[in-house]
């Protein structure tokens, strides 16, 4: 079966194949094909058909042989069709997903619990440093807890003597102002501890503590993610001439920004919210962004402005400092009909597409509308719901046009 045969082999031996088709065919036929004037073979095969009538419109071919030849379906319906700019850009981390963990305190790091590589929880103790100044500072704080306990038993003592009238004013005033006074040194020494880095249930769990843990201080994530850097080691003194010291960087990539340059002439067209598809090279599939600010400022040199589009990323395949390409949708329309551009062919003058029938394939000519990078829309010959080739339709278009040579 030379029919079936040609369908199997055309995407394994491609070019060659296709030429050899034009062997069988009488010597005018195979000037054409060696001129590279398709076209005109084109035409001459479709008027050959039209004269014989639609029988020779129909490729005969099994689902195995469609399978082997690689000749995907889709069912035709509504579509959109996107009118887009391109413009390159870059990744770069989310500035609200990028954490610097420093310290200012004098100390030294006396476990480092994190290192490069390794998640992070918000909140977790990613290292434990010891500082002198913490020790202070609990302790000024116990002891003020301490002395405010106990002047509000006194306060508490003086005041149901004073309402008994056991007791004279004069004691009950100076009972509620020592109480007030003891009142503000623990919230001061309370206040230093959380400007120190402390807070409420570690400043809560210190009377139960041991004094050897006084001049230990815990550092936490501020947020999740990934230690990306860790730039000092154990033992490293912190804090020195009152100077901050950085110790962890860490970033969380679960969603990325993506910076474009769009050009002045375009930037009446690009809106916040607009949809971008974005591309990489090495990287299979394509993400979709939302743009979410646009600067008012141009580069003096490129004349460009600066766009930034936010991007999920849970696989984290977008990695920041890649370059990358951005499709900005800046126009929308739906069609009723809409079909691949991989599912169009063209035969002398008409364009055509392969409908599934319940033996193959049927040539049928549509009239196309508008069309962007990826869909066409058919204005008639086509229907909602009707099955066409949408790969490989070269293969299927060899084939017809074999089919009428040998005719």
């Amino acid at each position: 079966m030379p029919g079936r045969l040609s369908i199997v082999m055309l995407p394994v031996m491609g070019a060659a194949f296709a030429t050899a088709l034009i062997l069988y065919a009488p010597e005018p036929i195979r000037a054409l094909w060696r001129s590279g004037n398709v076209s005109d073979l084109d035409r001459q095969v479709a008027g050959k058909q039209d004269k014989e009538g639609e029988k020779s419109q129909v490729i005969q071919i099994t689902d195995d042989d469609r399978a082997i030849a690689q000749i995907d379906t889709i069912e035709v319906g509504r579509g959109t069709l996107t009118r887009r700019i391109i413009v390159p850009g870059s990744i770069v981390p989310h500035a609200d997903r990028l954490a610097r963990v420093s310290v200012k305190l004098p100390s030294i790091v006396a476990e480092l619990r994190k290192r490069i590589g390794d998640s992070v929880s918000k909140d977790e103790v990613i290292a434990v440093l010891e500082s002198r100044e913490v020790a202070d500072a609990k302790s000024e704080y116990l002891a003020a807890r301490l002395t405010d306990e106990l002047q509000q038993e006194l306060f508490e003592r003086d005041k149901a003597l004073w309402d008994k009238r056991i007791s004279s004013e004069q004691q009950f005033l100076r009972s509620r102002n020592a109480a007030a006074q003891t009142k503000m040194r623990l919230d001061t020494a309370r206040q230093k501890l959380i400007a120190l880095g402390l807070e409420e249930k570690e400043i809560g769990a210190l009377p139960a503590q041991p004094e050897s843990s006084l001049r230990r201080q815990d550092v936490r994530a501020p947020i999740s993610g990934r230690v990306v850097e860790r730039k000092v080691d154990l033992g490293t003194a912190l804090g020195r001439d009152n100077l901050e010291t950085e110790l962890f960087v860490i970033l969380n990539l679960e969603r990325v920004w993506i910076e474009l340059a769009v050009n002045a002439d375009d930037l009446s067209t690009v809106k916040e919210g607009q949809k971008v598809e974005v591309s990489g090279r090495g990287i299979a599939d394509k993400g979709q962004a939302q743009i979410i600010f646009i600067s008012p400022l141009l580069d003096k040199d490129t004349r460009s402005a600066r766009v930034v589009a936010e991007i999920p990323n849970p696989a984290g395949i977008w990695r920041p400092g890649s370059f990358v390409t951005a499709a900005i949708t800046i126009e929308e329309q739906q069609a009723d009909t809409a079909v691949p551009l991989s599912a169009l062919q063209t035969i002398g003058t008409e364009r055509v597409v392969f409908v599934r029938t319940a033996g193959g394939f049927e040539k049928r000519a549509i009239t196309v509308g508008n069309s962007d990078t990826r869909m066409a829309e058919v204005t008639s010959g086509l229907r909602p719901g009707e099955i066409i080739a949408r790969s490989n339709t070269f293969a299927l278009k060899a084939e017809l046009l074999k089919s009428s040579v040998e005719d």
